[in-house]
């Protein structure tokens, strides 16, 4: 994680395309969270990282599918592989999300723990996207204050949703629902993904939520 901040920091530092330089910045900020939140040992970490090393893979395999075996793709694929599958199991699971005192904390069973966890990966693997989608030059104004709205809802949401507040769910949701609609508007690829992995990272509270409301 701290390899690939670094490397997005120097070429964004560099300036090789000066509208790209937001987008790398902010690609950089995503795998700088990701190092820093699993060197700090939050109870999240290994979620969200787990969810940046499956972006990764996604990227390299479009990737490879549309200009062939690069070996810089293949580097690409194979260490966020590595990184997920490192992050995975009970074993990694213990110094992050393992640890009891966040648990009793929010009154977390077994059940609730893997809900939240399938929730963070998910919104792991839509933020890059997100932030591609934000920070793409782009023509229209509109446009572009609509998908940065998306990410402001986005990035509450996750916030909001590891402090376990309900409404980070229905930030996420509807950050989901406005990537849709504007893939919808204008046919694009990264906002379809973004929006749908983060309507899928709301699904696991779906039913408690409706389950709640009902018994209201």
């Amino acid at each position: 994680m701290v390899f690939y901040f670094l490397i997005y920091l120097v070429v964004a530092i560099q300036r090789p395309a000066p509208e790209l330089t937001n987008m790398l910045l902010a690609l950089a900020g995503v795998y700088g969270l990701a190092f820093f939140s699993l060197v700090a040992g939050y109870f999240w970490a290994r979620w969200y990282a787990i969810g940046v090393g499956i972006y990764g893979i996604i990227t390299a395999v479009v990737g490879m599918w549309q200009l062939g075996t690069e070996p810089v793709l293949l580097f690409i694929g194979g260490t966020h592989l590595g990184a997920t599958l490192l992050l995975w199991g009970q074993n990694m699971a213990q110094p992050f999300d393992g640890q009891t005192a966040w648990r009793e904390k929010w009154h977390m069973d077994d059940n609730a723990v893997q809900r939240l966890g399938r929730s963070v990966i998910r919104a792991g693997v839509s933020l890059p996207f997100i932030l591609l989608y934000a920070f793409a030059p782009r023509d229209g104004a509109t446009t572009h204050l609509l998908a940065v709205a998306a990410l402001v809802l986005a990035g509450v949401g996750l916030r909001a949703l590891v402090r376990m507040k309900t409404w980070g769910v229905i930030a996420m949701g509807a950050a989901g629902t406005l990537l849709l609609a504007q893939a919808a508007v204008s046919p694009a690829v990264t906002p379809a993904v973004a929006g749908g992995l983060l309507l899928a990272a709301t699904a696991p509270f779906a039913g408690p939520m409706t389950r709640f409301l009902a018994a209201r």
